[in-house]
Parts: C-alpha cells; sequence; structure tokens
C-alpha cells in the first residue's frame, strides 16, 4: 500500500506538538495525535476533525513506558498510510546534575532519546521500501550548549541532532527526509513541568512562531532548522569547522602534544 498524507505526531496534547496537528491538518493532512492526556488528545481531534474536516486518530501513550512505546512502534509499522513521523514528546531538566533521581534521569533519558530513536526505526524501513517519506526530530540549541547547564537535558538534544544528521545521510539517497529543528525558549508547558518561571527569561519565541518557521525549513527539505538563529551563515560555519576538523584525524598515532 502506497504511502498517504497522514502525520504520526509525538506529544501532540499541547504547545509544539498540537500546533504541529493544526498545521498539518490545515495542510488536509490525516493525523495520528500520540500523547499521556486522552482528553486533551480527543478534544483537540474534534476540534481538527470540524475544523478541518480531516480523519484524526487518538492514541494515549506515555512514551517513558516499554509497553506504550511498543504500541507506537506497532502502529508506525502497520499503518502504511502513515507518511510523517513528527518526534515532538519530551521532558525538560528540573535542577542541577546533583539533584538528579535516578527516576528522573531515566524519565528524561527514555522520553528524550530512546522513544523518538524507536519511534524512528520503526518507521524508516517502511518509508525507505517506499522511497518516500519524513522523519521530523524536535531537538534544542541547548544540545549546542553546555554553557545553559541543563546538562542531562542539553545531552539529550545534542543525541538528536547526530541522529538526526546520521539519518539525514543514510536515509536521505533512499528517499526519505530527516529533519531536526532546533528550537530556542519557546512558550510551552514543558518549561512549566519543570519548574522554571518563563517570565523571567528575557527571550521566548510564541510556539506558533517556532512552528510555521520549521514548517518552512521543512519546505525547503532542510537537515538542520534554527528558528532563532538569524545569521545563517553561523550555523554553516560552525558544521564547516567540524566537518574540517575530521580531516585531521589521524588514528594511527596520538598527536605529537600527548607524546611523552
Amino acid at each position: 500500500m502506497a504511502l498517504s498524507n497522514t502525520v504520526l505526531i509525538t506529544g501532540a496534547s499541547s504547545g509544539i506538538g498540537a500546533t504541529y496537528a493544526e498545521r498539518f491538518a490545515k495542510r488536509q493532512h490525516d493525523l495520528v495525535l500520540v500523547a499521556r492526556d486522552a482528553t486533551r488528545l480527543q478534544a483537540l481531534a474534534d476540534t481538527l476533525r470540524k475544523t478541518y474536516g480531516v480523519n484524526v486518530d487518538v492514541l494515549p501513550a506515555d512514551l517513558t513506558q516499554p509497553a506504550d512505546i511498543a504500541r507506537v512502534e506497532a502502529r508506525l509499522r502497520d499503518d502504511a498510510s502513515i507518511g510523517i513521523l513528527i518526534n515532538n514528546a519530551g521532558i525538560a531538566q528540573a535542577g542541577g546534575f546533583v539533584t538528579q533521581t535516578a527516576d528522573a534521569i531515566d524519565r528524561l533519558v527514555t522520553l528524550n532519546t530512546t522513544a523518538p530513536t524507536r519511534l524512528a526505526a520503526a518507521t524508516a524501513p517502511r518509508l525507505v521500501a517506499a522511497g518516500t517519506g519524513s522523519i521530523v526530530n524536535i531537538g534544542s540549541v541547548v544540545g549546542m550548549a553546555p554553557e545553559f547547564g541543563m546538562s542531562i537535558y542539553g545531552a539529550t538534544k545534542a543525541y538528536m541532532l547526530f541522529l538526526s544528521q546520521s539519518l539525514a545521510m543514510e536515509l536521505g539517497p533512499k528517499g526519505v527526509y530527516v529533519q531536526a529543528v532546533l528550537p530556542a525558549t519557546t512558550r510551552t508547558e514543558i518549561w512549566e513541568r519543570a519548574g522554571m518561571d518563563l517570565s523571567a527569561m528575557p527571550e521566548v519565541m510564541e510556539v506558533g512562531e517556532l512552528v510555521d518557521a520549521a514548517l518552512v525549513g521543512f519546505d525547503r527539505r532542510e537537515a538542520v532548522t534554527i528558528p532563532p538563529l538569524h545569521d545563517d551563515a553561523q550555523w554553516k560555519g560552525l558544521d564547516g569547522a567540524r566537518q574540517a576538523l575530521l580531516g585531521g584525524l589521524r588514528q594511527a598515532h596520538a598527536a605529537p602534544r600527548y607524546q611523552a
């Protein structure tokens, strides 16, 4: 069965995920909405069906739980109509590294890295076989900035950037588009849930502006979209410097500065 225009969006009950749902519904895409809050999902689904006349399925799931991850994986593997995956679900880090509990670490790492990786892996073989489709991973500029002090959260977002770039290189030649979206602070519930006061932050982007910018990058087929970065040459310079560094690596011997 050929791919249709169905989009599966995680973390779809509010914020970035709900806005993606509205924007894709406006583009006449059918939707599968995934989040923990079934009541909010159903309310959003009802609104989108009524407003845009699209089909919207609700799939309640807590993507920190193995059984729920497996249910969403199964939908992605088996539903041949899904052509776009938006890996959006995530949580922020509350407090510094030394205050983290084992449970908090497991939850953050599972939701921000394990779940989106498994969902992408469940989707990719089918998209490759069809020779088309898209995977969008929502990262963060924090993944490039250890100076921000969000150690584990930032590490998970650095992981998502690396994963997205690697998948773009592997899957792109096979017809599958992979996009990493790197927001800065955006007005969503993720920060309140982490106990952070958005009013204390100097600059906050509205979620609609963030998603609209991300979709411009999506339509242009950008590999990495950074809506808050005004000088694109800075990203190109950083990525170019990284690639140049690879050319300086010599594996047979340690560099002279490390030789006794």
